[in-house]
């Protein structure tokens, strides 16, 4: 394709499509081969990959899991909104962000270094995401010199630096891996100049299939992925009947059984766009969801991807954006969503924490956890309202947001909007 094609949608954060379904469609028979050599790369692994799986399915939400330090919030250079930024992420109450730093914006690299710097020197620990377009694709003196310039100015800045972005979406300028594996490998080369660690794949959506031939070739530090599951709407929705649970345990399995076990699994981007948004959403139609359903469906992402026990951090996509942030800052004056109070909540409800078990034989989705030898559930519907009788005395009640709530004895009425129920401590 032309790397011409290749258009910046500046209201929603993402490239334009380059071409229609049709012609796309069309293009990608001239990747035959690669699609046979990926292919067989799963079959290779497919066995292995079934059995962990299956395995790891029939153990969720059945172990204790040390939640530690797992919430971050990505943020966008912004000129002149610097210290709303700063000062809305520090209230969030995370200390992990994510900035992207796209390669046709090289030139914009010392505002990059001061945004970043501003960040770390707030408290902040700081991934950078580095963004391709199709001309890298041609140009790989271009990706090249980007990666050089990223790494010396930025090596003593970030531990991590992520290897392009959801590449397995042509508009992100990428037709096929061998693509994607001839831009990761300059920078593995590079990297081992300055002593900085990798993240990638990468990967968006369902697409786990693309797992085995890239980690055949390539050995990042951490794993990740941009697990989206907006387009099944609730979180516990299936698609092609699989949960996020689920897709959560096969995607653990796919990245042991295709490197070194015991590394680390990070989903660096996820969300939910808004309706009533226009042109500032990512997406149009049925992903779409309200403002409250937004806030409910990332605490219960939260909740159910950390209790697996397979995900060591996950990035919400992102702070401030009009079409699916945290923040909406299309007015002079920020509105901060019901999304960004639910996120505070949770974070400080839910950090160093342990999450103990999952509640059995109920139509509810209740999760207990331990913080501090104090006991506490997070729990929803997922839809509708349910009475629940709990076995042990009731504290209090918060509700999504922090506020508390009155209750009476040990029944509670239970929505799809998540509470957080504390119980009293034990003799």
């Amino acid at each position: 394709m032309d790397p011409n094609n290749f258009k910046w949608n500046p209201y929603a954060d993402q490239p334009h499509n380059v071409a229609s379904k049709s012609e796309r469609f069309k293009a990608h028979f001239s990747y035959t081969g690669s699609y046979l050599r990926m292919l067989a790369a799963n079959l290779q692994k497919l066995i292995p990959i079934l059995m962990q799986y299956r395995a790891s399915r029939k153990a969720l939400y059945k172990k204790c899991v040390s939640i530690g330090d797992p919430f971050a919030v990505s943020v966008s250079l912004s000129k002149g909104k610097e210290d709303d930024i700063l000062t809305a992420l520090t209230a969030t109450g995370v200390n992990h962000t994510l900035v992207r730093i796209p390669s046709w914006e090289k030139n914009r690299l010392p505002e990059y270094e001061v945004f970043v710097d501003r960040l770390k020197n707030s408290g902040m620990d700081v991934v950078i995401a580095l963004i391709q377009n199709r001309e890298d694709v041609f140009n790989k003196k271009k990706w090249i010199d980007f990666l050089s310039r990223v790494f010396s100015r930025f090596s003593d800045k970030s531990l991590f630096f992520e290897i392009g972005h959801a590449w397995n979406r042509t508009k992100w300028g990428l037709w096929d891996y061998k693509e994607y594996l001839e831009l990761a490998g300059p920078a593995f080369s590079a990297a081992r100049s300055y002593g900085i660690n990798l993240l990638g794949p990468a990967v968006i959506d369902f697409e786990f299939h693309l797992y085995p031939p890239v980690l055949k070739e390539v050995h990042f530090d951490k794993i990740t992925s941009l697990l989206y599951v907006d387009r099944a709407g609730a979180p516990e929705n299936t698609q092609f009947g699989w949960d996020l649970s689920k897709k959560i345990a096969l995607l653990k399995a796919a990245v042991d059984q295709c490197s070194h076990k015991g590394k680390e699994l990070w989903i660096t981007e996820f969300n939910w766009p808004l309706k009533g948004t226009g042109k500032y959403s990512p997406a149009s139609g049925k992903p779409n969801v309200s403002e409250e359903q937004q806030a409910n469906f990332l605490v219960r992402y939260y909740i159910l991807a950390l209790s697996t026990g397979m995900v060591k951090r996950i990035y919400w996509w992102q702070l401030a954006a009009p079409g699916y942030g945290l923040i909406d800052n299309r007015e002079q004056q920020w509105r901060e969503r019901p999304s960004f109070f639910a996120y505070k909540m949770l974070a400080a409800q839910l950090k160093n924490s342990e999450f103990v078990r999952k509640e059995k034989n109920t139509d509810a989705e209740i999760f207990l956890f331990r913080k501090n030898k104090n006991m506490f559930a997070v729990c929803w519907t997922k839809a509708g309202c349910l009475s629940h009788s709990f076995a042990d005395p009731i504290l209090k009640v918060l509700d999504r947001d922090g506020r508390e709530l009155d209750f009476l004895g040990r029944d509670l009425v239970l929505t799809e909007k998540p509470l957080y129920v504390c119980f009293e401590p034990q003799k």
